[in-house]
């Protein structure tokens, strides 16, 4: 298929640039990554008490994150105080207004849905306890270290393009826009296809929900499969996360519709061993460094109660794992 598509791209030009994208996500994880640590020597959280607030840990991303963050806490000399919300709103306010009153050196929030944990955050600041975050875009927070979720959505958005060549149906979860990554990686799928109008969202599109995520996107995509019977009505799926991936993969293999490819961001073992199968219909995966971004983090605290000066942003490199490279990529992760 090489005629011309939306924008002026054609096939090749559509594959050319999902192969910058991959190396783009592999370059800076060899460049950037050596750099992070170049001036962490020295540092220490000796007699500090370092608040660690994770609105959930059933994620292989969040609990990976809140591991390391403890461990480093630990390792750097300080205490800390981790607690974990267990995906309830409700018990994440209440776990961070106890928090707050126990005015800890430091305080890092592990994502959450932002107008909810928001006013906690700003409380914490106005209490003058400094506040750091993971994945989260908030005006009270000093630093948030996260991956370029930018890159992430832009790169993952080619990859999809290029693998459809252009042209089809594709489902989307998008269930979180509260979330920010989850935004981000949304709103630059939406930037990316724009200049494909032969690729289309099919509307409405679904909503992916925790808990249950899984077996709920099974259900989703294997209804919407019922819609579309043809094979070709349904070129792909995307999702923000790699949890609903793994329920749409596993959807779309019971079906016999393997050639519909999914797409999803994390890294997720079980995901990326799917990647890896030639039969499996997911597609790519955008493979996050959670326990790298987790200790990231807990340096950053280090290095601004040590007098340092933190950028609003810290991004630790995310590695774009497709059919061909994937096992270059779980190598690379340490992932058995």
């Amino acid at each position: 298929m090489n005629e011309g598509l939306g924008g002026g791209f054609g096939r090749r030009e559509i594959l050319k640039l999902a192969a910058v994208a991959s190396a783009t996500f592999a370059g800076a994880s060899m460049l950037t990554a050596p750099a992070a640590r170049a001036d962490d020597e020295g540092l220490s959280l000796k007699g500090k008490r370092i608040a660690i607030s994770a609105t959930g840990t059933d994620h292989y991303f969040d609990l990976q994150v809140y591991n390391a963050q403890i461990e480093e806490v630990k390792r750097l000399g300080g205490e800390p105080i981790a607690v974990d919300a267990g995906r309830n709103d409700g018990k994440l306010i209440a776990q961070l207004q106890t928090l707050v009153a126990q005015k800890p050196d430091a305080l890092v929030q592990i994502l959450g849905t932002l107008s909810v944990i928001d006013p906690w955050l700003k409380k914490a600041r106005d209490a003058g306890i400094p506040v750091l975050t993971v994945d989260v875009g908030s005006t009270n927070s000093i630093n948030n270290t996260t991956s370029d979720n930018w890159g992430i959505g832009k790169d993952l958005a080619l990859q999809l393009v290029s693998d459809i060549g252009g042209e089809g149906n594709i489902v989307v979860f998008n269930g979180f826009y509260g979330v920010t990554p989850c935004a981000i990686r949304y709103d630059q799928l939406v930037n990316v296809i724009k200049y494909f109008p032969k690729v289309k969202i099919i509307q409405p599109e679904l909503r992916d929900v925790i808990p249950n995520t899984v077996q709920d996107a099974f259900t989703q995509i294997t209804a919407i499969l019922n819609k579309y019977p043809d094979k070709g009505s349904i070129k792909a799926v995307w999702s923000a996360w790699d949890i609903p991936q793994l329920g749409a993969t596993q959807a779309i293999a019971a079906a016999g519709r393997n050639e519909i490819r999914t797409y999803g961001v994390d890294g997720s073992p079980e995901v990326l061993q799917l990647v890896a199968d030639k039969n499996s219909p997911a597609g790519a995966d955008a493979a996050q460094q959670p326990a790298e971004i987790g200790r990231v983090a807990v340096r950053n605290v280090a290095k601004l109660l040590a007098g340092q000066t933190l950028p609003r942003e810290t991004y630790v490199p995310a590695l774009l794992a497709n059919k061909e490279n994937v096992s270059e990529i779980i190598k690379k992760l340490g992932i058995g």
